[in-house]
């Protein structure tokens, strides 16, 4: 094995790792490694204690646009698209890098965090196939995920006009 094989393979096992610390599905180590699905499982195992949980991911983008889930996603995503923009990090290593700033400022909120690592994934996926997009509210500027090809005119966003139940969980009903 060459010295560049050795080194690519070194990096490949050191992002299923951190992704796997994350909370990473199989299938979202199988498709942003190069590694086998033997020696992913094996890693999961190693990492995690466990074997990897089975069943489909997520695959409906309306989740991203329903009240709460859409101010994680919108958060996390403007992160992502800003470490996109502004370095030159490949993507895998800038949808980390937003993952690990979303957690961090979900935590110095002391608010649940309401996107996973797979949601997260399957979030950018989900902008990379033109099925979802951002767009801007009128009232605060901010830029919100929103199906794609959804009109933008008159936009205002959850947070500017959440809706009436916003909030009212059983928990804090109790």
């Amino acid at each position: 094995m060459s010295q560049k094989s050795l080194v690519d393979e070194m990096h490949q096992v050191q992002l299923a790792i951190e992704l796997i610390e994350l909370g990473a599905r199989l299938q979202v180590l199988e498709t942003e490694t190069e590694l086998s699905r033997t020696r992913l499982i094996k890693l999961y195992k190693e990492v995690r204690g466990m074997s990897p949980p089975k069943g489909m991911l997520p695959f409906s983008a309306d989740w991203f646009v329903t009240w709460l889930p859409n101010v994680h996603s919108s958060l996390f995503y403007n992160i992502y698209n800003s470490i996109q923009q502004n370095t030159r990090c490949e993507r895998i290593d800038a949808f980390v890098k937003a993952y690990r700033l979303y957690e961090e400022q979900i935590n110095l909120e002391g608010v649940e965090p309401v996107l996973g690592l797979t949601r997260a994934w399957t979030l950018v996926r989900f902008f990379e196939s033109d099925l979802l997009q951002l767009n801007t509210c009128n009232r605060c500027e901010g830029h919100f995920v929103a199906h794609a090809h959804s009109p933008t005119r008159d936009y205002v966003c959850g947070i500017c006009q959440p809706p009436s139940r916003a909030g009212k969980t059983r928990k804090a009903q109790c």
